[in-house]
């Protein structure tokens, strides 16, 4: 009896966790149907907010901006944040212990501290403008790819590394064919939080970002003042559902795979 009362406690705190952090969303898609731009009053379904967001010239060049700056700082970044977790892993332990501490500091430290450094330094080489806010945005982004990927290298197996340099195989090959394949699941969360958390971040863009340049984070906080216009409630709609089927894809195919895989086993 008492198992199953705690059985039943333990769902409802986590439905109670569960509404709390989707109950906001869903009322965002909600909004994103309303015929009304009214938030508290329901004028009747309608689409005409999403037809509205692919006209709105000022929303997409910001969408465009925001989506080419999240995938170039996320593809630099993890080029350089995987060939710096090989290049720590490497050091000796004290040396170790060291970059990592330097790396967890850009987590740990005050976006807008972050912010206004790289605004300082910025100011005295190049100008302000979308190139200052790639760099920026690779800043904060290649201590989430060591990170990513730090873990995936110390699981690795490096006989098999070791084993294909004595066959033959040059440092180049090695890499992409043994190594590679080991370190692709981490590389691939770390580029995924990198992206995301380039097309999360307002505060460093903010500071960073020169005159004509808008993101959507710096967009719509422009936009605070006069109100925030439907339009936007339907593209955060979208983005929220193709994160999500990012996610039911990345969960479903790596267990699809490992049961064709037992069934290759078996049979």
């Amino acid at each position: 009896m008492v198992e199953k009362l705690k059985n039943i406690l333990s769902r409802f705190y986590i439905g109670v966790v569960i509404l709390f952090l989707y109950a906001p969303i869903l009322v965002l898609v909600m909004l994103s149907f309303n015929n009304s731009r009214s938030r508290v009053t329901w004028g009747g379904f309608t689409l005409d907010w999403y037809r509205k967001l692919f006209s709105n010239g000022q929303i997409m060049e910001a969408l465009v901006t925001t989506l080419i700056l999240a995938f170039a700082s996320a593809l630099f970044a993890t080029v350089i944040g995987v060939l710096g977790a090989l290049g720590i892993h490497a050091m000796r332990q004290k040396n170790y212990q060291v970059m990592m501490i330097f790396t967890n500091i850009p987590l740990l430290n005050a976006d807008i501290v972050t912010g206004i450094a790289l605004m300082l330094w910025f100011v005295h080489f190049i100008p302000l403008g979308f190139g200052s806010v790639l760099l920026a945005h690779m800043t904060f982004n290649i201590p989430y790819v060591i990170l990513s990927v730090m873990p995936k290298i110390r699981q690795m197996n490096l006989s098999l590394y070791e084993a294909a340099r004595d066959l033959g195989a040059n440092a180049v090959y090695a890499f992409f064919k043994v190594m590679l394949p080991q370190l692709a699941s981490g590389i691939l969360s770390g580029f995924f939080m990198a992206f995301t958390m380039s097309m999360d971040d307002f505060v460093i863009t903010y500071f960073t970002k020169g005159a004509g340049v808008n993101t959507l984070s710096t967009m719509i906080y422009g936009e605070i003042r006069k109100g925030i216009k439907p339009e936007m409630y339907s593209l955060s709609t979208i983005i929220f559902v193709f994160a999500l089927l990012i996610l039911l894809i990345g969960n479903y195919l790596p267990g699809k795979r490992q049961v064709n895989e037992q069934s290759d086993i078996d049979f």
